[in-house]
């Protein structure tokens, strides 16, 4: 049986990994770009992340009262750990201050002194991370870790935000060449064909000579 996080990294590759041309929040150019969110706003995938984060932070025994992170990449992931833990609550870091009603930079969870962690869903350069991190402790909170849920392992993001964090530790539950090397599994046509059972072509509707990774007649296989 697989694991929750097993599945969520099938997830990630499934929905939220694109090959291609993309330019980056850093400038940069990229051929692949991965939109966490259509796997963290997934029912399912909203469900393994929770699990997945949280089984990452009983284990690093951080102990932490609450978890939270820049709006809006850090807001599903937020909401996941907080939910399916049912013990940590959750808050959100506004990338500027509000200009109205209370004013706050902080939404949900304000106890200061409390012990929290920071997170996010793509670490590139860091900078959001960062700019968390910062927030939380200038408000009063106590940072014990910072996690992302993909690392693309570029952009000195790793080196940025392991010294802002510190002495906290910062985690990356995934590294881009994770999801990158399941996405390419997912799509290899060199395994075996395995063959449909009273199954229609998603693309034509004839009749599906394969159902991995999807349900294809012999001239939509490939």
């Amino acid at each position: 049986m697989q694991s929750a996080r097993q599945k969520l990294l099938s997830l990630l590759a499934h929905q939220s990994f694109r090959l291609g041309e993309f330019k980056l929040s850093s400038g940069g150019t990229s051929d692949y770009y991965i939109d966490c969110r259509t796997t963290t706003l997934d029912a399912k995938g909203s469900q393994l992340t929770g699990q997945v984060f949280l089984e990452e932070i009983r284990r690093r025994e951080w102990k932490p009262q609450a978890i939270g992170g820049l709006t809006m990449g850090a807001d599903p992931i937020v909401v996941a750990v907080s939910v399916v833990s049912g013990e940590l609550h959750g808050f959100l870091v506004r990338k500027a201050d509000k200009q109205h009603g209370t004013g706050q930079r902080i939404e949900g969870f304000r106890d200061k002194g409390a012990r929290v962690v920071i997170v996010d869903d793509v670490c590139t350069t860091g900078a959001s991370t960062i700019q968390a991190i910062e927030v939380a402790r200038e408000f009063g909170f106590e940072v014990v870790g910072a996690m992302c849920l993909v690392e693309r392992e570029e952009a000195k993001g790793r080196a940025n935000v392991e010294k802002a964090a510190a002495p906290a530790p910062f985690v990356a539950i995934f590294t881009a060449t994770d999801v990158r090397k399941e996405h390419a599994l997912q799509a290899d046509d060199t395994q075996p064909s395995i063959y449909a059972v009273a199954a229609s072509c998603e693309l034509c509707g004839r009749p599906a000579v394969t159902n991995s990774p999807r349900n294809r007649c012999e001239a939509h296989r490939a």
